[in-house]
């Protein structure tokens, strides 16, 4: 099973969960609901794990042993149009967004991530009319130039704010910082690196 940052899991139980974790999760966090994989490194192979509260400013980090984990679901599996159009959300500005892209044909794979893509994997509502949409794209290898301006030009047309960003090898990095600067704050699981080669960074 390969699990990668942004994915949802479910695991069996709440006590598979490890960490310093604050009081509400106990009281609002059940089994039924996925965790989403955040960047980090563990030494014992955990994995690392985000927890969604009620509120928007609830958020909580934690470890699941892979063992635990009972269902995965991908950003990119958020992504299909069928599933988009049928979804409960399918007024909502987001998610029409997130239409047009499916239809559009482009050099990479890409993935809903974000309140949008927890939506759409639980139906729970906490997306709204100005809810951001927050997408992955994967890069393993450096594409031409062209491309990514492409994409961005398009989602800058889109009904809502749209904020991408591009999974290379060793990370992630902001699209738009990447376009506008050249040189970026690269994500990896041992922590933030300023770069001009994010393609090419030596983990």
């Amino acid at each position: 099973m390969t699990i990668t940052p942004h994915d949802l899991i479910w695991i069996r139980t709440a006590d598979a969960m490890e960490g310093d974790l604050p009081d509400w999760v106990a009281s609002q966090w059940r089994r039924t609901l996925p965790l989403v994989v955040r960047r980090d490194h563990d030494q014992d192979g955990r994995i690392p794990v985000g927890v969604r509260g009620l509120l928007r400013d609830q958020r909580a980090a934690g470890w699941v042993a892979a063992k635990h984990v009972v269902r995965t679901l991908s950003p990119e599996a958020l992504s299909v149009a069928e599933h988009l159009l049928a979804s409960p959300f399918v007024s909502q500005p987001p998610v029409q967004a997130a239409i047009q892209l499916a239809q559009q044909r482009w050099w990479w794979t890409w993935g809903i991530t974000g309140s949008v893509g927890y939506a759409l994997a639980t139906e729970i509502p906490v997306l709204h009319n100005d809810s951001d949409l927050d997408l992955l794209i994967r890069c393993p290898e450096l594409v031409a130039q062209q491309e990514l301006e492409r994409w961005q030009q398009f989602v800058s047309q889109l009904p809502c704010r749209v904020d991408t960003q591009v999974e290379v090898p060793q990370g992630a990095f902001a699209l738009s910082e990447w376009l506008r600067d050249g040189r970026v704050l690269l994500k990896t699981n041992a922590g933030p690196r300023i770069t001009t080669q994010p393609w090419s960074v030596i983990p």
